[in-house]
C-alpha cells in the first residue's frame, strides 16, 4: 500500500482457484433492532458472492438486536465491552473464513455493494478494499457536515503521511483475516477503522477503493447523534492517524510477498 494505490469503480472479476475462499461478513451492532434484520437478509440475498458466514456482534444491546439477527439467519456473537473496535474484533475472531467483510448494522451500507468490495481481494489485485462513500452515491443527510469534514481531514492527513490514495474512511471494507490479525489491532473504540488503514499502509498492503452507495441510517447514530460523541470520535480518529506512522509489523503479512534478505 503506497504510491501505487489506486481508486477503482469497476467491479473486479474473482480469480478462479481450486479452492473456494471462505468469506465472512462481520456486522457490529448496538441497539440496531429496527435495521439489523434488513441488513442480514440483504446480505443473504446476494447470490453472486458466497458468504460462508454472516456474523452479527451484539455489543451490549438493550433491545432485540440479537434475536432479530438470529431469526434473519446470522450467527450472533456477544461482546459486552462497549466499543466499535471491540465488536469488530470479536466478530473477526469468531469468523471461520479466509476473508472478512466489515459493514455496519444500521442499513446505511448497501448489501448489493458487497461484490464490488470483496472482488479485488478475491481477484488478488488488492489486500485491503474500502468502499468510498465520497466517490459514490451519498444520500442527502446520510452524513452530517461534521462527519464529512472530519472524514476529509483524516483522509487528507493519511494521504500526506502514508502516501496512499485515501478518499474515505468508510466502514464497508474487505481484507484477508490473516492480514487483519497480523496488524495487531489495538484501537478498540472509534479508532479501529483508521488503525486498520494506516497499519496496512505501513505493512505494505495494496490499498484499493471502490465506489459504494451510502444511505441515511435507520435509527439514531451512537456517534454523530450527539456533539460529545462526535468530538470523542473525531479526536480518536485524528490521534490514531498520527499514532502509527512509524509502526511496523512483527512479520511479513500474507498479502505482502516475502523479501529475500
Amino acid at each position: 500500500m503506497g504510491d501505487g494505490a489506486e481508486t477503482g469503480q469497476a467491479q473486479e472479476t474473482p480469480k478462479q482457484s481450486d479452492e473456494t475462499l471462505r468469506i465472512a461478513a462481520v456486522i457490529p451492532a448496538l441497539n440496531e433492532a429496527p435495521s439489523i434484520g434488513q441488513v442480514v437478509r440483504g446480505l443473504r440475498s446476494q447470490t453472486g458472492t458466497i458468504l460462508s458466514q454472516i456474523i452479527v456482534v451484539d455489543n451490549g444491546s438493550s433491545d432485540d438486536t440479537a434475536a432479530i439477527a438470529r431469526e434473519a439467519g446470522a450467527l450472533v456473537v456477544t461482546e459486552p465491552r462497549r466499543g466499535y473496535g471491540y465488536a469488530c474484533l470479536a466478530g473477526v475472531m469468531a469468523a471461520d473464513a479466509d476473508i472478512v467483510v466489515l459493514l455496519d448494522g444500521d442499513a446505511a451500507d448497501d448489501p448489493t455493494d458487497i461484490q464490488a468490495v470483496v472482488g479485488p481481494v478475491l481477484a488478488g489485485t488488492a489486500d485491503l478494499v474500502v468502499g468510498s462513500r465520497s466517490r459514490g452515491a451519498l444520500e442527502p443527510g446520510a452524513m452530517t457536515p461534521v462527519q464529512i469534514f472530519g472524514n476529509w481531514l483524516a483522509a487528507t492527513i493519511m494521504r500526506q503521511l502514508y502516501g496512499v490514495a485515501v478518499t474515505d474512511l468508510g466502514p464497508f471494507r474487505a481484507i484477508r483475516r490473516a492480514d487483519l490479525l497480523a496488524l495487531e489491532m489495538r484501537e478498540l473504540t472509534y479508532g479501529w477503522s483508521v488503525e486498520m488503514m494506516v497499519k496496512a499502509a505501513r505493512a505494505g498492503l495494496r490499498y484499493h477503493e471502490v465506489t459504494v452507495s451510502y444511505r441515511r441510517r435507520i435509527g439514531v447514530s451512537k456517534v454523530s447523534g450527539t456533539l460529545a460523541g462526535s468530538v470523542r470520535a473525531g479526536w480518536c480518529i485524528l490521534a490514531t492517524t498520527f499514532r502509527y506512522w512509524r509502526w511496523s509489523p512483527l512479520k511479513p503479512l500474507a498479502g505482502t510477498p516475502a523479501v529475500a534478505s
